[in-house]
């Protein structure tokens, strides 16, 4: 809420969090997304250097903003939802997008890899996610995964029953 017009480099297509104003209490830039650049666009039109970016129509900075967001969370059909649940969903997104995780890290200001973790939550289309990549992984190098198991590459996926048993595993 304290963001400033000159925190804003439409340029760059940047923002940057000054230390001691965020979360982590360290400074970062962050890059803007086109649909975040255009709104922003907006926010900062006609403004000087050192008005708040975000404001009312007659120019005061908007201070608090909790009975709006209750009402338009409730008409989106999420009632409940706290803003903070938004950071969560961006570091699932960051990640599950393709984002290194440290790249994520950095954005969404996490310092430590447990926090991290703790955001990036899995969930059952993750699963589903990960078999569909292993299968397409071993279709396209049967010959290999057969071989690692003392086979010939013309096995089938449908013959994995025959498959040796490591030594001392039970039958």
């Amino acid at each position: 809420m304290n963001l400033r017009v000159k925190q804003v480099d439409l340029l760059h297509r940047g923002i940057r969090l000054n230390a001691g104003e965020t979360k982590s209490g360290e400074g970062r830039v962050v890059k803007l997304t086109q649909d975040v650049f255009v709104l922003l666009q907006g926010c900062v039109a006609g403004k000087d250097a050192d008005d708040f970016v975000f404001t009312r129509e007659n120019g005061k900075p908007i201070k608090d903003f909790r009975e709006i967001w209750e009402t338009l969370t409730a008409a989106a059909g999420a009632p409940g939802l706290l803003l903070h649940d938004l950071r969560r969903s961006a570091v699932r997104n960051m990640v599950r997008s393709g984002v290194t995780e440290k790249v994520a890290m950095t954005i969404s200001g996490h310092k430590t890899r447990a926090v991290f973790d703790r955001y990036d939550i899995v969930d059952e289309h993750d699963l589903d996610e990960a078999a569909r990549k292993i299968e397409a992984a071993q279709k396209t190098r049967p010959a290999a995964v057969w071989a690692e198991f003392g086979q010939s590459g013309e096995q089938t996926m449908d013959s994995a029953a025959t498959i040796p048993l490591a030594a001392g595993a039970a039958n």
